[in-house]
Order: structure tokens, then sequence, then C-alpha cells
């Protein structure tokens, strides 16, 4: 997928079908309205894109609480062209453009600098100052404006409970440790990525070596705890792993923020400065003290077996 600044690149003949929004996640909702954008570009003979920020608007609107992301930008646009996204048209959320109407967001962002002559949009839009842009202000101005919208319903989750997929939910789920309802309404694994750094080295003396990857405080993080997963490594091969999330109380009693450690079943190396993605499955239990090493031995031997059962291997 090729990435374009608003404004500063040669417009596609023949048009644009565009889905506009953050995108976080990429979640089941995102790819209905991103899916039916790639159809529909297709069946009209245009280019497929997706008119997204940057960073997420909040940090500029309500930075005191600016939700967590759940993907990174990079991801972001992965996953989107992993839909079949051609372009991406990508605009600095400022606080100039956070006063910008409605009615000039749709003539100088959506028609004159991304080419869009058809909008695909979900039935909760909003955009523009004062969230004013709705599905209602665009049927409103239809005649005023030269494009077309294309509404995709909200995708909803088959279960007891029936709720809109939502980041919001996404993020709810992760903050109960509900890793397998996050996969639900993202349709994939929620995944963590960094750089493995030094730790302690204590999990190497007690027959339990981990791949350590420090908090990202921008990123949505599971709650506290140990989880069954995947951990990917550079060279995309995969490994189960036992996953703890925490504070490490029985040897820190005031530490800082969590970090992940993730425990690689049946590996054998050295995985410092390298790239390593983890994905949570399940949860498995909260983080809690041990009174000793013999103690927290036993627990993390019960962990392992219970990773595996739950990843079969």
């Amino acid at each position: 997928m090729d990435t374009y600044r608003l404004g500063l690149d040669q417009l596609p003949q023949g048009g644009v079908v565009a889905a506009l929004g953050t995108f976080d996640g990429v979640h089941l909702g995102h790819q209905a309205v991103l899916h039916e954008t790639v159809s529909e570009a297709n069946r009209r003979g245009m280019v497929s894109a997706a008119v997204t920020f940057s960073g997420h608007p909040a940090g500029v609107l309500r930075p005191e609480s600016t939700p967590k992301l759940l993907t990174s930008l990079t991801d972001r646009l992965t996953l989107m062209a992993d839909l079949g996204v051609e372009r991406a048209y990508l605009i600095d959320f400022t606080e100039q453009e956070a006063l910008r109407s409605a009615q000039e967001f749709v003539n100088e962002v959506l028609l004159s600098q991304a080419g869009v002559r058809v909008l695909v949009a979900g039935d909760d839009l909003h955009f523009a100052h004062r969230r004013e842009g709705t599905l209602s202000f665009l049927r409103d101005h239809q005649n005023e404006f030269d494009l077309s919208v294309v509404v995709v319903k909200a995708v909803n989750e088959i279960g007891v409970e029936v709720e809109s997929v939502s980041s919001a939910a996404i993020r709810r789920s992760l903050r109960g440790g509900d890793v397998s309802h996050a996969a639900d309404l993202l349709g994939r694994l929620y995944r963590l990525s960094g750089l493995v750094v030094k730790g302690d080295q204590r999990g190497r003396t007690i027959g339990f070596p981990t791949a350590n990857i420090p908090m990202d405080e921008e990123r949505a993080w599971p709650t506290d705890g140990v989880y069954a997963g995947w951990c990917t490594l550079p060279d995309d091969e995969r490994y189960p792993c036992a996953i703890n999330i925490g504070r490490r109380p029985t040897f820190y009693q005031h530490a800082s923020q969590s970090l992940l450690e993730a425990h690689l079943i049946d590996f054998q190396g050295d995985l410092y400065g390298q790239e390593c993605r983890v994905d949570f499955v399940k949860f498995l239990r909260g983080e809690r003290r041990f009174e000793g090493v013999e103690e927290l031995v036993a627990q993390l031997e019960i962990d392992v077996a219970a990773a595996r059962q739950v990843l079969d291997r």
C-alpha cells in the first residue's frame, strides 16, 4: 500500500473510493468498512483508499484522557494493506485541523486533496469540528458535494450479550484480562511487540528464561497476569509461550511499571535486541506474590503445562 500526505501527491485518474477514520485496532467493524471500500473501488474501477490520522485525534482534543492505542501506525497501515486497500492518506491532526468545519473538510480534504468520489462509512460516522460531520450532514448537503456515500451497518459480535464492535470495547476486554474476547472483536489475536531487553536474568537461573519486553506507554496492555500465547521471532518462526505481565511482586515491592516476560516453550537461544511479536490467546491466572523461589517455580511449571494445553503443544 502506498502512503501519501494530503495535497502533496498527484491524484489518481478516475477517482478514489475511501473510508474515513482513525481505524485504531482495525477490528471487525473497521474491516467491514474497508472490505466494502475495496469491493466498491473494484466495481467502479477506482482506487481504494483510507483517509486516516497519523496519531489519535484525542491526543489533541483531550490529551488528559487519550485512549491507549490498540495498534501502532505501522501496524494499522499493514493491516489495511492486507485487506487490499491501495492507498492511505495521512492527516496530521493538529489544533488547527480540529477547528476545520465539516463542509471545509469535505471540500478541501476529501474532494480536493484526496480525490474522493465515493465515501464508505459506518453508521456512526463523525468528523470535523464538534463532530458535526455525520451521515445526516452528508445527506443534507448531498447536492453541494460531488460525493456518493455508501453506508456499512455496524458489525455485532455473536454471543449472549450483543454489542457493537468498537475499539473501546476491546480496551475494556484487555483491562479485564479477557484477551479471548478481544480477539473475537479484532478478528485476530491481540499483539504486542518490541525489542527484547536484558532483565535481571533470574528466570534463566531458575529454569524459566524469558524474553523481556518493556511497556510501551502509548499501547493498550492486557491487565497484569499470566497468559498463554505465541511469540514470533524476526525470522517469522513461532513458539508457544507462557506470558507474564506484571511487576514481579515476589522480588520487587514497588516496581514502577509492568514488564512483559515471555517464556518460549522448547526454545533455546538468545533474543536480546531482537524485535519479537507476542500474541495473546488466553488468560490463565492473575499475578500474585509467592513466598519464595521454590513456590514460584512450582507455579511456573503449572503455568507452562496450562499454556501447552491451551495451545495444544
